[in-house]
């Protein structure tokens, strides 16, 4: 039986590891924040400028979610800090009571590339609403975080796509550790907010290796693992997931960060990370796709307009215990309400996705679930080389 392990420290965050999968690295915790306990394994909805596309808060709280996103280079930008601070934060802001994690904005680095411009100081936006220009740095990056308010918040590391590689990505590596250290001396909420660094390095592994040696010996409560699901190839995405996670202390929280897919969540839940984000759900939603177990559905089809199932008969969602799949095709061709109704669902998949797997773990049960989840989205046993092989890894194996 696994005995209770409890990581307690002077942050905002305290975690309980409460079963560990006997043959792989997933396990199930409750990580304690200042405004909830969070279950993991846990996928955390994207909420960019203080709410989820297509959903209001107490449509959250109702599917039993405990924390979500907020992005800080956007919150900085509309409504802005000022604003944030007199509101008495984002969680007063918006109506939330539960936990909120915000992004340093780093992101911004690869995604506004073109309106960015690098250099030790921090990274200077050209705004895409309006052409002025930013200076985000990690002392502001942390100002804006504790403005706003978050639960968890992250350091701002110098971000590059995944495919970078040679002197810039190892110049990247290197100032994120000298950025974390102004983040955490900048930190004026440590007992309010828990900072979380970022393990970078691209594909290189020494390069990964190098940074979480230095990021494991600055007294944070968690960590994050970045700069991947950029598009590189999966054989080499999840070895970096499985270094990174072999690499960071088994008694604080692994978030990495930018994961949705189902598939990835299965895989990097049994490489041992707990945390994840991701706007997938959320977007497919609004191109009419609903997420289900064999995959998507794509409600726009003329195949599903006289469709009277649910999208999942399954699913206890709001959306699958009142709709059927002819009245969301009809509305997915030409009303916005679909976005509504469909992300509902699709956020309660991956929801009880990260509950299953949790559930599994407790009954010590999770290669089981992990192969009948693949039987369901793969019934042709047509399964990715690279889960095997991730999977293998750490001694779940599909065939």
């Amino acid at each position: 039986m696994w005995k209770m392990a409890t990581s307690k420290n002077s942050h905002a965050l305290s975690l309980n590891i409460l079963a560990k999968c006997s043959t792989s690295k997933a396990r199930a915790c409750a990580m304690t924040l200042p405004h909830a306990v969070v279950d993991t394994p846990v996928f955390m909805p994207v909420g960019t400028q203080g709410t989820l596309k297509g959903l209001v808060p107490d449509q959250l709280r109702e599917m039993g979610c405990k924390i979500m996103l907020g992005n800080t280079y956007h919150l900085g930008n509309r409504p802005g800090p000022e604003l944030l601070e007199k509101a008495g934060g984002l969680h007063n802001f918006m109506k939330w009571d539960r936990a909120l994690l915000t992004d340093s904005g780093g992101f911004q680095m690869v995604s506004l590339l073109k309106l960015a411009e690098i250099t030790e100081e921090g990274v200077k936006f050209q705004s895409p609403h309006d052409g002025s220009e930013m200076l985000l740095t990690p002392e502001r990056s942390i100002e804006i975080q504790n403005s706003i308010g978050a639960d968890i918040i992250m350091q701002l590391d110098d971000v590059v796509h995944s495919s970078v590689s040679g002197p810039r990505l190892e110049e990247a590596m290197h100032r994120t550790i000298r950025w974390l250290d102004r983040c955490i001396k900048a930190h004026r909420r440590p007992s309010e907010q828990c900072l979380f660094p970022i393990v970078q390095g691209g594909l290189n592994a020494e390069l990964r290796k190098q940074c979480a040696h230095e990021l494991v010996k600055r007294d944070v409560g968690g960590y994050a693992i970045g700069g991947l699901s950029g598009g590189e190839e999966k054989s080499e995405f999840w070895r970096m997931v499985k270094l990174s996670t072999d690499l960071l202390p088994d008694c604080k929280p692994r978030y990495l960060m930018g994961v949705g897919f189902a598939v990835d969540l299965v895989v990097c839940v049994a490489l041992g990370c707990d945390m994840f984000d991701c706007v997938f759900p959320t977007r497919t939603a609004r191109f009419g796709c609903a997420l289900v177990k064999t995959g998507q559905l794509n409600l726009k089809s003329k195949i599903f307009a006289k469709d009277f199932r649910p999208i999942d008969s399954e699913c206890q969602c709001s959306t699958c215990k009142t709709y059927n799949r002819a009245y969301l095709h009809t509305l997915a061709n030409s009303e916005p309400a679909a976005c509504n109704i469909i992300t509902v669902h699709n956020v309660a998949y991956q929801l009880n996705l990260m509950s299953s797997m949790r559930q599994s773990i407790f009954e010590d049960k999770f290669p089981e679930f992990v192969q009948q989840f693949f039987t369901d989205m793969f019934p042709d046993g047509d399964y990715p080389d690279w889960t095997l092989q991730a999977l293998a890894s750490v001694n779940i194996h599909l065939r």
